[in-house]
């Protein structure tokens, strides 16, 4: 479509129309009248050529084509928003509050920071990192992301992707493994669940107890895979977080069965209130997962 014949005011009302499933509600954001937004709707649908809203007794919601176009309105509106506000204000950076478990922030996050930058220079992450523990509300946390099954009381959580666990270790432990009970010869390596090995090695068919002293256990999941790489013993880690030492060959999946424990999810409190610049980072992670 020509530029000059793109029409704002509704893609405006398809914008807030699809964002409140509701005419009504779209009509008293935008100080006008509901048939105005009904009105400025079926414009954008004869434009396109496609219906957007299913329409029915008791309310709207999208079609399948509404669906695919809801998402990419919203990203131009949150984009031309942030850059106007910051024209309006002297260009002041925008914060966003961020605590994140180690692992996901050192070998996810921070590589994909400069896309996040080249696109929002105007919006200024903080980060901090945690071992999976942080309170939102006492250290002023706009969102946290963090490892499990997505159950935090007082918590609004989207999974943003699941993290299988297998055994990794070095080449040279790895050569000498052949079936899953060779494990049992090493050193097991794990992290926060201490009972995380007897579910691997149930569901590798094999029902047997560890003792204490087979194991050692680490506060971080990244130094428990560095004494992997160092011949310490097998750990017990998502390879999801480790492409690039997997890629180097410093570690080696030696089986491919996997445990699943949950995944990494983005967090934040149900009384806490998205803001634009929020909404912003919150489209880009989940960007940089899609891609």
């Amino acid at each position: 479509m020509n530029l000059n014949q793109l029409p704002l005011n509704s893609l405006r009302a398809f914008y807030a129309s699809a964002k409140h499933q509701s005419f009504t509600k779209a009509a008293n954001e935008l100080f006008v009248t509901q048939t105005a937004v009904s009105q400025q709707v079926k414009t954008l649908e004869s434009r396109l050529g496609v219906t957007l809203f299913n329409r029915m007794p008791r309310g709207i919601s999208l079609t399948s084509e509404g669906v695919k176009l809801y998402p990419v309105v919203e990203k131009v509106f949150l984009e031309l928003t942030v850059n106007l506000d910051n024209l309006k204000f002297g260009c002041t950076k925008e914060l966003v509050n961020i605590g994140v478990v180690g692992t996901f922030a050192l070998n996810w996050l921070l590589p994909r920071l400069n896309d996040f930058y080249d696109h929002y220079p105007n919006i200024d992450l903080r980060i901090s990192t945690n071992n999976n523990i942080a309170d939102a509300f006492s250290e002023g946390l706009d969102y946290v992301i963090r490892f499990g099954r997505g159950h935090w009381h007082g918590t609004e959580a989207e999974l943003l992707f699941n993290t299988p666990f297998t055994p990794l270790c070095n080449p040279s432990i790895a050569s000498r493994l052949h079936h899953p009970q060779d494990l049992l010869g090493y050193t097991l390596l794990q992290s926060y669940d201490v009972h995380e090995w007897e579910q691997w090695l149930k569901q590798a068919s094999l029902k047997t107890s560890i003792s204490k002293s087979q194991t050692i256990t680490f506060d971080s999941t990244i130094l428990m895979v560095e004494a992997a790489i160092k011949g310490y013993g097998i750990a017990l880690a998502p390879p999801q977080m480790f492409h690039e030492k997997i890629n180097q060959h410093q570690i080696v999946q030696p089986f491919n069965i996997h445990l699943n424990k949950g995944g990494y999810w983005l967090t934040r409190l149900d009384s806490k209130q998205e803001k634009i610049q929020h909404i912003t980072f919150k489209h880009w992670l989940f960007e940089q997962i899609g891609s």
